[in-house]
């Protein structure tokens, strides 16, 4: 596993000759493996929590209503309540620098922040380019104070600045049509892929430029990319659909009827979990099967770890 990987985070029918056969059924009861039964903890926040991420001072979560959380041994707690600018915009994503010493989230009206989870200092960069459209996601590589910055734009632009997310040094493409872009993820300095809401995958080699890889009649929304290697790429999306890229072709895998909005998979030969509606979690242990879960609640995020996470709506914190 390199670093970078260590420190992050449709239908069947129809699509196409690119897209190999099903992997098969799921198995919709038990768990996959034997580390446990998922366990719903105490938020102190009613809001949606819409994404999580492990830094080096533990794990962190982001919420509508600005809110940030931080697990401690006592619990979770708020850091921060009003976000990099105070005004109440809803954060939608978050990443952490390659040595876990920051964390960077975006969301509503072009929230753009940079916490340093050491210090307790919060940075704000929003407006890039003075853009105020919604951010969904964000994506960084590289360290603290030296990163490069990885914005998906609700308006279908990709903002990123090779320069820590310095005022002058913003810029944007539309890799597609100009639907927005619902998750990126890079697995090196400029190596990576999203997903937008035209069922399009696209990569990247140089952080700047996009080239579309599938998918071709998926006939479901993409929700969430995890982005391992140019030949290992996971997409979740609607009618609980997960697809998996060798660099050649896609497989796409049918867990049911919940649209999983994360998928986060650690080993080429499979250990991950897509989460979705429902408080559905699907568990990948050479096959995908549902574990059993406390939570009614749909779910966003999940995050691998000392302690696995998953969080969602209604300040939903699962651990396992």
């Amino acid at each position: 596993m390199s670093e970078r990987e260590a420190t992050r985070r449709g239908v069947l029918k129809g699509i196409g000759t690119t897209v190999a056969a099903a992997m098969g059924g799921v198995a919709l009861s038990g768990s996959a493996a034997a580390s446990g039964p998922w366990t719903a903890v105490e938020s102190p926040t009613d809001n949606t929590l819409h994404d999580v991420a492990y830094t080096d001072a533990g794990a962190y979560a982001v919420a509508g209503g600005v809110v940030v959380l931080e697990r401690t041994e006592l619990g979770w707690r708020k850091v921060l309540d009003g976000g990099p600018t105070g005004n109440g915009n809803s954060l939608y994503g978050a990443d952490v620098t390659d040595d876990g010493e920051r964390l960077w989230f975006v969301g509503a009206s072009g929230a753009l922040g940079e916490y340093d989870v050491d210090s307790g200092v919060l940075t704000d960069h929003s407006a890039p380019m003075d853009v105020t459209n919604n951010f969904n996601d964000v994506s960084v590589t590289g360290k603290a104070g030296d990163a490069n910055v990885y914005v998906a734009g609700d308006s279908g632009k990709m903002y990123y600045s090779f320069e820590n997310g310095a005022s002058e040094t913003w810029e944007y493409v539309t890799p597609g049509s100009g639907a927005a872009i619902n998750a990126v993820d890079f697995f090196d300095d400029r190596n990576g892929h999203i997903v937008d809401g035209n069922k399009s995958v696209f990569r990247t080699a140089d952080g700047a430029t996009w080239e579309k890889i599938g998918m071709a009649d998926a006939n479901v929304n993409f929700y969430g990319v995890d982005s391992d290697g140019f030949d290992d790429v996971w997409v979740s999306g609607g009618g609980g659909m997960v697809f998996h890229w060798d660099g050649s072709e896609w497989t796409p895998t049918d867990t049911g009827d919940a649209g999983l909005r994360d998928v986060e998979v650690t080993d080429r030969d499979g250990d991950g979990y897509a989460v979705g509606g429902g408080g559905k979690v699907y568990e990948l242990d050479e096959e995908w099967t549902q574990n059993q879960t406390p939570a009614g609640q749909n779910l966003t995020a999940v995050v691998r770890g000392s302690t696995d996470i998953a969080v969602g709506a209604g300040g939903t914190i699962l651990e396992r």
